[in-house]
């Protein structure tokens, strides 16, 4: 694909830079080479029906299920990225007004509203949930079955889990989630800068997308 040849040439031209720092050779044989241009590919994103069965299909009966259901809930309430969420201290999370304040790339922190309804699930789970789970004090609100915090890659084996639980057959990940959070507020008319701050996008490109 392009975007792959892309990489290789990017190493390439890398690995020539160094050569003549060095002077291992004179010329620069990649200094005119063109990139190939990438193609934009439009996100998948989950269905208003994929999305509720999702929400339900975590046990709200059990510690784990009550914060799988919350972190599906701020997940789709927030378009956060994986790491942000499973990294989302304690100090951070708001409830009345409901919002989140996230360090998202290079440091940079933006608030995203969290919404009534994720924000019920939160405060269920820290009320009910999190006092079973936590072991030590631990500054993350969402935490593993040790108490400790929840990796990406254990986030992405419980959402797929979920997923296949709720018939959802395509593929499934955090970043699906936060695709069907972006794609959702832009069909209902959200204002595109606005999409923009709240998914951390550095720039207007990225997030034209969605449209």
């Amino acid at each position: 694909s392009a975007r792959s040849a892309a990489r290789a040439l990017s190493a390439i031209r890398g690995f020539y830079r160094f050569l003549v720092r060095y002077g291992m050779v004179e010329v620069d044989p990649t200094a005119n080479l063109q990139s190939p241009q990438l193609w934009h590919t439009v996100p998948h994103a989950l269905t208003a029906a994929e999305v509720e069965a999702l929400l339900a299909a975590p046990d709200v009966d059990t510690p784990l299920g009550l914060r799988d259901r919350a972190m599906i809930e701020v997940l789709y309430a927030t378009g956060l990225r994986v790491s942000e969420l499973c990294g989302l201290a304690l100090d951070r999370v708001h409830l009345d007004p409901s919002f989140v304040r996230v360090i998202g790339k290079g440091g940079k922190e933006r608030l995203v509203p969290l919404g009534d309804q994720a924000a019920d699930w939160v405060d269920r789970y820290l009320g009910e949930a999190r006092t079973e789970l936590v072991r030590e004090r631990a500054p993350e609100v969402f935490l593993n079955h040790r108490g400790r915090r929840l990796t990406r890659q254990g986030f992405w084996k419980i959402l797929r889990g979920h997923g296949l639980a709720a018939g959802i057959t395509s593929p499934l990940s955090p970043h699906i989630v936060r695709h069907s959070f972006a794609t959702h507020l832009v069909e209902h008319g959200a204002d595109l800068r606005a999409v923009q701050m709240m998914l951390g996008h550095s720039s207007l490109t990225t997030t034209e997308i969605y449209t």
